[in-house]
């Protein structure tokens, strides 16, 4: 049996936007799995096998990217960039789940390629977990001439994901509801792309295709990287059910218009968020972090609630077992602090001041995967992996 014990938790952000923080000073995972938290006092801390003195900082599920398009390994062609997932990582983000896998030299787009790429993909990630970060992929993008029974083929053989609608041949709103249907049917989660043209090939997706369509989540709703007109935005978050997916690769104005709209409609927990990278504005290792504090800067969320854009929120509406502090679940967490010198009294404070906090470590499956991070400022304490 691997126990792992956190000791010294200064709180315990929990992804739960109705009950963002819990109460506790330590955390115990068994073989991966979150199993028990609370006060120190109160658990059973004996026989640990890995144990880490967390020096007072704040642990978090770790954060879901929503929406990255990878390609093989950790490896991504469209910025010829090696070792982007590990740079991810160094940003607190613990699993990535595609919205297709589009920058795939020569990708394939008859539907016997398609298929046999979207299964390969599904395959190779679930093989090789770059840093041991979770990547959900495996995506296709539906394209004319598939049929009902190529998506129960692709189900059967462990694909989950449709990519962004509308990357590909299939720009009419019947069609893609008819395939999105099929796909659903087979247990397969639907993304569309919305917004105006982001790569050769792509189209205008407007609020009426979205609608219509009825996907499971409204990609890059403050667009990637064109947005949408305003009301049509507001239109969407009052009308759709799906999730508002929120990237950094989009427009910001269009992103707080999004929060504002959600909140005043009592439908933040539909909002999630993303990077849709890499891609043509590269990589951004930080991307999720500099989403939670910009939204709750300029979008007025406690922090708190931000951090629930980044994991909670998208655990439920991707219905991953990771994301949230719940027993079962994955352990996966992040462990942050206020940066040095940052303005705020409290790690919180400062981020909903627009500041980024820094990464003291990761941890994924209740293993330590890496300390102090390359990449955000400078933490004011790293927590220490003592066994």
């Amino acid at each position: 049996m691997e126990k792992l014990v956190i000791r010294n938790i200064g709180q315990i952000l929990s992804g739960k936007l109705e009950d963002p923080i819990f109460d506790g000073d330590c955390l115990i995972a068994i073989d991966g799995k979150i199993d028990a938290w609370g006060y120190e006092k109160d658990l059973d801390c004996d026989g640990a096998t890995t144990e880490v003195d967390a020096k007072g900082v704040t642990l978090a599920p770790g954060l879901i990217d929503s929406h990255v398009h990878p390609v093989v390994g950790d490896y991504t062609p469209r910025q010829q960039q090696l070792h982007w997932i590990d740079s991810t990582l160094h940003g607190g983000v613990t699993t990535l789940i595609s919205a297709g896998e589009v920058h795939m030299p020569g990708r394939p787009k008859d539907v016997v390629g398609l298929k046999a790429m979207a299964i390969a993909s599904q395959r190779w990630y679930e093989n090789f977990r770059p840093s041991g970060v979770k990547v959900h992929a495996g995506a296709p993008v539906i394209e004319h001439g598939m049929v009902e029974q190529d998506f129960k083929d692709m189900a059967d053989a462990g694909v989950k994901l449709i990519g962004e609608v509308g990357l590909g041949t299939v720009k009419d709103g019947k069609t893609a509801q008819q395939m999105v249907g099929w796909a659903r049917k087979y247990g397969m989660q639907s993304t569309i792309h919305t917004g105006g043209p982001s790569i050769p090939g792509s189209g205008l997706i407007d609020a009426d295709m979205v609608m219509e369509t009825g996907t499971d989540v409204i990609g890059h709703i403050n667009g990637g990287h064109s947005a949408l007109p305003d009301d049509q935005i507001v239109c969407l978050c009052e009308s759709c059910q799906a999730a508002f997916e929120i990237v950094h690769n989009g427009n910001e104005r269009a992103a707080v218009l999004t929060v504002n709209t959600a909140r005043e409609l009592g439908k933040l927990d539909q909002v999630i968020l993303g990077t849709d990278g890499p891609a043509g504005s590269g990589v951004q290792p930080l991307g999720i972090l500099r989403m939670i504090a910009m939204l709750s800067a300029f979008g007025n969320v406690p922090a708190e609630q931000a951090f629930c854009f980044g994991n909670g929120n998208t655990a439920r509406q991707r219905e991953l077992d990771a994301g949230l502090i719940e027993k079962g679940y994955s352990a996966d967490f992040v462990l942050l602090d206020q940066a040095q010198h940052a303005p705020g009294k409290t790690m919180l404070e400062s981020v909903q001041l627009g500041n980024l906090p820094g990464v003291g470590m990761t941890i994924i499956d209740g293993i330590v995967r890496t300390e102090r991070s390359r990449n955000t400022p400078p933490a004011e304490r790293f927590p220490e992996k003592i066994t």
